[in-house]
């Protein structure tokens, strides 16, 4: 937002773990320094740099006849880059910076954005290639449904140094000004906000009835900081032959061999110093060993000396020993004549003696000391590395894209987990690793999808919202992301029942690839996906999946849920199937998918299973060719039974007695898998509450 620092007397900070690598072993004599600007105080010329600073903090700069304009990237490609430079450092000639690129793609800003990559004389190419050139950012919009045909553009991330308070002074401004501008898409924005908090930027456009968001959009990135150039200029100094520095422009190669130079001549520097105070410790220990084998013959010596001197001369003298190591025993403590700390100085000068002879093979051997090097850099990466944050579009030289791009867009094909918290925090993961499934992480509903996926949950009472998987806050722990009233038009004290991801397009009645309906997941679908909904009181309704609207700023009535009834259950199938159900009271009907016929959003559904007295169903199951269903009682005891075992039947029956349950225990759950799948159960102790 561009607001000023707190004066000086105000502020304090300490080092991260970062700066603090950038000075790592600064006092091995590492690094030369020179005297400060009044000659007080001595300063390194360079840090030693175990992170690549220069690339991966970027600079910018301005001295006389020259500029500097160096971008952020990624840390952790920089380092894959550094890495394979290493490896083929006997060849390093035959790496080209088109090699390279490979690895360093494009620039990674901290505030994320969009990069349009427009290859040529000035795009990325030319600066990686030559030193110079640019990149286009544009900020990353994704545009939201709301009532009466009215639409909403969220903004929620900017080109690298753009202010954002200045941003919505300038789409203020030009909404004022429409008119002297005539016809123009802005004259459909009727509201703008900023609504940012902790969880992140939302700058939000809210749009009137009937305008296209699209040109709405493309305005806005022609006419304001939303779209923005970054000119690239690789200009660094860089140590020459006579030790000084001097402003050199270098390409991305060039850039990452001074870098690997300098690290080299640190850990050379570094095994130096380290085999010098190595060899001064063997040096002192053998002292140590001396002593300890004449041990009563030296105390004697010493008793009988009338000064230090006498006694260090003699020791000198007579064992041949240096001064150093006379002093050493003369200052020796007298604990340290005992047998365990005799052991212990036998044992450390094997381990330095040892820790020598590595040393010297690290000297020695170029090859081990680029070893080394690529160790160092690994370890910074898994420290510190992460994912990019600017996402990349390349473009063909001279071809510029008319409509704008969305966040929608430019997302990658990246498989994910969603997941609510029994106390309403939803987030999703930011890769496949699925999220903890035990303790109070524990997610009461989880769905496989893709990033590019609308999320659509459910509450019991049939209303559902839909919100892009995108927009999701990221979260290594379900817990740690937002409550679902946040994000959603659901209010906090809707119980939710449900939820499924659809892909894009699923309205458009566009043929893909299979889903996988049993995980919830509408990853590629096929244009015969229906959405199968069963409520508590054994009501089932097939709708299409064309029929459900997207990502909105309201909620929408999925199913018509009577009184007294709670929807239970909803999940993707392709609509020929058979489903089983199965009750509290351990009866359970198997029936085709095809006598449910499809229904409006509107719609209850039809009856699926008559219910005894004070029943009601649990779960239900898209059944495959084969497998096993796993059945959980309340009392914890659990019961596997074969697809096969079920007998198909016609709907609105009572079914047949999956399990014949004791008095007082009920059927609590029922999953699908094959014989050797792992089954986690999610144990509420206590009412979720939801926030």
């Amino acid at each position: 937002d561009g607001d000023p620092p707190a004066a000086m007397r105000y502020t304090e900070a300490r080092l991260a773990a970062p700066a603090l690598d950038l000075l790592a072993d600064i006092g091995k004599n590492t690094v030369d320094f020179a005297d400060n600007f009044d000659g007080t105080l001595t300063e390194p010329t360079a840090l030693p740099a175990a992170i690549p600073n220069l690339l991966v903090n970027g600079a910018t700069g301005i001295a006389v006849g020259m500029a500097t304009n160096i971008p952020p990237h990624n840390l952790g490609e920089i380092v894959d880059a550094l890495v394979y430079m290493l490896e083929k450092w006997e060849k390093l000639d035959d790496v080209n910076v088109e090699d390279l690129m490979e690895f360093v793609a494009c620039p990674d800003f901290p505030t994320g954005g969009v990069i349009i990559e427009q290859k040529g004389e000035e795009g990325i190419e030319a600066a990686y290639g030559k030193g110079r050139g640019r990149v286009i950012i544009q900020a990353k919009a994704h545009f939201e449904e709301m009532e009466r045909g009215k639409s909403r553009i969220i903004v929620t991330e900017l080109p690298y140094q753009v202010n954002k308070s200045s941003l919505i002074e300038r789409i203020a401004e030009l909404v004022r000004e429409v008119g002297r501008l005539g016809e123009s898409p802005l004259q459909g924005i009727t509201d703008l906000r900023d609504e940012s908090d902790r969880q992140g930027m939302r700058i939000v456009i809210e749009l009137s009835k009937n305008v296209e968001p699209e040109k709405v959009l493309a305005e806005l990135y022609k006419r304001t900081p939303m779209q923005s150039t970054f000119g690239i200029n690789l200009l660094a100094l860089v140590v020459g032959e006579d030790g000084r520095g001097e402003p050199r422009l270098l390409n991305l190669k060039q850039a990452l061999r001074v870098y690997l130079d300098h690290r080299l001549t640190v850990i050379r520097r570094r095994a130096e110093y380290e085999l010098e105070k190595a060899r001064q410790r063997a040096h002192i220990l053998e002292g140590y060993l001396v002593a300890l084998k004449n041990l009563d013959e030296i105390i004697a010596l010493i008793k009988g000396s009338p000064d230090v001197e006498t006694a260090r001369s003699r020791l000198m003298k007579r064992y041949k020993l240096s001064e150093l190591q006379a002093n050493a025993i003369l200052e020796m403590q007298l604990r340290r004549l005992a047998a365990l700390e005799r052991k212990k100085i036998e044992t450390e000068y094997k381990e330095t003696q040892a820790q020598i002879k590595e040393l010297e093979n690290l000297l020695k051997s170029p090859k081990k000391m680029r070893g080394t090097a690529a160790e160092d850099l690994l370890r910074v990466k898994a420290a510190y590395g992460d994912r990019r944050r600017t996402q990349i579009v390349s473009m063909k030289a001279g071809k510029h894209k008319k409509a704008p791009l969305t966040s929608a867009e430019l997302l990658p094909e990246q498989s994910l987990w969603v997941g609510v918290t029994a106390d309403g925090m939803l987030a999703r993961t930011r890769d496949e690793k699925p999220p903890r499934l035990s303790g109070s992480e524990a997610p009461k509903l989880l769905v496989k999808a893709n990033a590019t996926d609308t999320l659509y949950l459910v509450s019991e009472r049939g209303l559902a919202a839909a919100v892009a998987v995108h927009t999701l806050p990221e979260a290594a722990k379900l817990s740690e992301g937002k409550p679902f009233n946040k994000i959603t038009p659901l209010k906090a004290d809707e119980k939710l029942a449900a939820a499924f991801a659809l892909p894009q397009g699923h309205r458009d009645d566009v043929p893909a690839k299979k889903s996988d309906p049993s995980t919830g997941s509408g990853q590629g679908l096929p244009e015969e996906t229906c959405l199968l909904t069963v409520t508590r009181g054994g009501m089932v309704k097939k709708s299409a999946v064309s029929e459900l609207p997207g990502p909105s700023a309201q909620t929408f009535k999925l199913v018509n849920v009577n009184d007294g009834d709670s929807l239970g259950w909803a999940g993707l199938t392709d609509g020929s199937k058979e489903v089983l159900l199965a009750t509290a009271q351990g009866m359970a009907i198997r029936f085709s998918e095809e006598e449910v016929r499809p229904m409006g959003l509107a719609a209850a559904g039809v009856n699926g299973i008559k219910l005894g007295v004070g029943d009601e169903v649990i779960g239900c199951q898209i059944l495959p060719a084969s497998g096993e269903v796993f059945l959980i009682a309340s009392d914890g005891k659990g019961k596997r039974v074969e697809v096969k075992d079920f007998p198909a039947q016609g709907r609105y029956g009572k079914g047949v007695i999956a399990w014949e349950l004791p008095r007082g225990v009920k059927l609590a759950g029922m999953g699908m898998g094959k014989p050797n799948a792992i089954l986690t159960l999610h144990l509420l102790k206590a009412a979720a509450k939801q926030s």
